[in-house]
């Protein structure tokens, strides 16, 4: 091992990246290093493997001016993704997923438009809240869904923080034969694993990783914008 993936590997051991859950799924048992006390252990060298190439999948992406969409449900995680798309231009999602957001886009296009609108008009959000029907929470959880979203064009990719929280989005990118990126923690249900197109093995509930992913995609993001001016 060279003495640059040396150092890697020593930043992802102390983020905790290695541990596993106690019963790995099948389709995770090539990414394993072994176990300890019953824990799955990832084999951290494939997860610098997977790594590299979810940053040349995007490298490309970004180069050929695509646009990423972060997703994330885990509210604890929330204000790192916020900071990697303020910083990197990006679309963001730090909520439930709403069902045919990407099957649907025109239609939650117009659906987001709507809400802007709405947004601009606080009379009219007054109306509603004074209704008899409950509108006004309907509209702030698709508002909160909505917040994020930079782009008129449907994403080039998806990076995604939780797989195991975010069925739905990983199977409508699928069907749109939209590239994923993924955390994928060692339960990743096999129908799921199948789906990802770049898969990260890793322990997602290391808080630490995630700051040091956010700073890796933010890296290259800026540095393939950067060339792509040059």
């Amino acid at each position: 091992m060279c003495n640059s993936n040396l150092l890697v590997i020593q930043k992802l051991l102390s983020t905790n990246a290695y541990l596993g859950h106690r019963i790995p799924t099948s389709d995770f048992q090539g990414y394993l290093y072994g176990s300890r006390n019953e824990m799955a252990i990832i084999d951290l060298e494939k997860t610098l493997i997977c790594l590299r190439r979810a940053c040349n999948l995007i490298e490309s992406i970004i180069s050929a001016k695509g646009h990423l969409l972060l997703v994330n449900t885990n509210p604890e995680y929330n204000g790192i993704i916020q900071q990697m798309a303020k910083k990197t231009n990006r679309s963001y999602i730090n909520h439930k997923w709403i069902g045919g957001f990407l099957t649907n886009w025109k239609h939650m296009r117009r659906v987001q438009k709507h809400f802007q609108d709405f947004s601009a008009h606080p009379n009219l959000k007054d109306a509603f809240t004074s209704s008899p029907f409950d509108y006004f929470p309907r509209f702030r959880k698709m508002q909160k869904c909505f917040e994020g979203i930079m782009t008129h064009n449907i994403p080039d990719c998806l990076v995604i923080i939780n797989a195991n929280q975010n069925s739905m989005a990983i199977l409508e990118a699928n069907q749109l034969q939209i590239p994923i990126v993924a955390l994928v923690d060692s339960n990743i249900p096999n129908r799921l694993h199948k789906l990802i197109t770049y898969p990260v093995p890793v322990n997602d509930d290391s808080i630490k990783f995630v700051y040091l992913f956010r700073n890796l995609i933010t890296k290259t993001v800026i540095l393939s914008k950067g060339s792509r001016g040059r």
